[in-house]
């Protein structure tokens, strides 16, 4: 009896990542279509009918949605999974299910590389240069290096345990509080227009969407999740330990800096564009462990898609809940992740 309850578990479990695809479709076409402008399914697809024969004659809705709603709802499916994404990865090379980019330094090192292009991307002309568009994710990824290269430098000890997953978080908190003064006087002596752009910002949102940002997101992400998958295995098994993995052939040193360099792009590219939304990284994970255990296979590329479901339906939220005002993305996933990371927060056990 218990035999065919596993493997009925094991089959449900297969039809877990087409069944959020179906959602994730779903709840794309409603974000397409609700908003400030309401835009009914007949004008999507005429939208999308001329964009491919190139017409001219589109309507003003038309327009809307060609150059405003459909590229933030793709933008949003690629920052949701880079995020998730981000999260998985993090939990599995710290072996703690409460750590995110954003409790690690990576998402306000971002911030704080962004707001040095708002403060002095006007002053160099960065915009005017052959490789303007490019200028804000790598201020932001390089921004993120080097936030997170100083909390992972600074919590490393031989300290095991507790001992170190604490190290961990209050270096995270600290450095976190010294880029976001950075960022803070960044506003501070920044010109009303550069200011106002560095808070919303660091709110989190998708106003900005175009189809610039999606081609560079959506390639970061897709390519980072594809290399991340490569070492899946390597971080099952160092969830047994670090010793235990290295007997098993893990090289520990080298697979720490590559899955930290694949999260700090990922994340760091994404939030770029985005500004800072916490707590996706945190929930997603941890709602898929529910569903399936630990195994990094399984998690790295459900996340990607759960991840980019929950902030599509966050971004929906943002411009309903306000309508025809939007509220920051960041507002509403930090709504639903505190009471979570409280809760994890409480358990007696950090470890997997």
């Amino acid at each position: 009896m218990q035999k065919n309850k596993n493997k009925f578990s094991l089959a449900n479990s297969r039809f877990i990542f087409p069944f959020l695809i179906i959602l994730l479709v779903l709840m794309v076409l409603f974000s397409m279509r609700y908003g400030a402008v309401e835009i009914s399914l007949e004008e999507i697809f005429s939208s999308i009918q001329k964009w491919f024969s190139n017409t001219e004659n589109k309507t003003l809705t038309e327009r809307i949605f060609l150059e405003i709603r459909l590229p933030r709802a793709i933008l949003c499916v690629f920052v949701g999974a880079s995020l998730a994404v981000g999260g998985v990865l993090l939990q599995a090379l710290f072996r703690n299910p409460i750590v995110e980019p954003g409790l690690i330094g990576t998402s306000c090192g971002a911030a704080f590389g962004a707001a040095l292009y708002f403060t002095l991307g006007a002053t160099f002309n960065f915009k005017d240069a052959d490789f303007g568009e490019y200028t804000l994710p790598l201020a932001a990824c390089l921004g993120a290096m080097i936030s997170t290269g100083l909390v992972f430098l600074l919590s490393h000890s031989k300290q095991t345990g507790k001992s170190a997953i604490v190290s961990l978080l209050l270096t995270g908190i600290a450095i976190n509080a010294l880029f976001l003064s950075g960022v803070g006087f960044l506003s501070y002596i920044a010109r009303d227009p550069q200011a106002r752009s560095i808070i919303f910002w660091n709110l989190g949102t998708l106003s900005g969407a175009n189809w610039s940002s999606v081609t560079i997101v959506g390639i970061v992400t897709f390519v980072s999740i594809l290399i991340a998958l490569r070492y899946a295995k390597q971080l099952n098994a160092l969830m047994i330990g670090e010793e235990e993995a290295q007997f098993l052939g893990v090289r520990l040193n080298s697979l720490k800096w590559k899955i930290l360099l694949i999260n700090v792009v990922m994340v760091a590219v994404a939030t770029a564009f985005v500004g800072i939304i916490s707590f996706v990284g945190l929930i997603v994970p941890h709602l898929l462990r529910i569903l399936k255990g630990s195994d990094n296979r399984f998690l790295i590329k459900n996340s990607a898609v759960l991840g980019a479901l929950l902030l599509s339906l966050a971004d929906l939220l943002s411009r309903l809940i306000v309508a025809p005002a939007e509220l920051p993305i960041g507002i509403v996933t930090s709504l639903v992740g505190v009471p979570v990371f409280i809760i994890l927060l409480q358990k007696k056990n950090y470890l997997f």
